[in-house]
């Protein structure tokens, strides 16, 4: 057994993609998403001048936090990402119209996406990690731009880029660089290094 059975993880998320990367590695855990006013957060954030990598981490702690005071035993993973170009944050799109507007606007230009994430346990976190993926997308056509959302559909509007690198993503990009697990909500490698350490994982 390469997982021991307790502490239970949880995933204090409703992320698709997120879930994909832990199921993909071979981990046994539960997904809860967390009740948190992110709008109202990251409002805060830009209000104090703080910056999008804190904000990200003050998500992912409230996400933690959450579902933590209900589970103490558990290990819980709370994990949010920002997308910033030209130090403008941009958010989930909200229908298929703000999609292609926002992609227009990465067009041709490099963007970063500031993960973070956060492990509670106890009352208290226990863990924390920030990447930061920086991706530059190519100077595409509207006419592919159209044809790739038609293609994509709604699914685009989960991801704060309004692309799935695990979909027809890639085709949008010039340059990629970082984790791929990073890019898609949930760095991986830097959470199994953490799970070995505490024993959760063999080493």
């Amino acid at each position: 057994m390469i997982q021991q059975p307790d502490p239970l993880i949880i995933l204090a998320t409703a992320s698709p993609a997120r879930r994909a990367v832990l199921a993909a590695a071979g981990l046994t855990f539960t997904s809860r998403p967390a009740a948190v006013d992110e709008a109202a957060i990251k409002a805060g954030c830009q209000a104090e001048g703080i910056s999008a990598g804190e904000a990200a981490m003050l998500l992912a702690e409230a996400k933690a936090e959450r579902i933590a005071r209900r589970e103490p035993e558990a290990l819980v993973i709370g994990a949010d990402q920002m997308l910033v170009c030209d130090g403008v944050w941009y958010d989930k799109p909200p229908d298929l119209a703000a999609a292609r507007t926002q992609l227009l606007a990465l067009r041709g230009r490099p963007h970063e996406l500031v993960t973070a994430m956060v492990v509670w346990r106890h009352g208290a976190r226990i863990w924390q990690h920030l990447a930061r993926p920086r991706l530059t997308m190519r100077r595409f056509s509207e006419t592919f731009l159209d044809a790739y959302l038609a293609a994509e559909g709604e699914a685009v509007l989960a991801s704060v880029g309004a692309y799935r690198l695990e979909a027809r993503g890639p085709q949008l990009f010039s340059a990629v660089e970082g984790e791929h697990s990073a890019i898609l909500g949930l760095p991986l490698l830097p959470l199994l290094g953490f799970l070995r350490q505490q024993g959760v994982l063999l080493e």
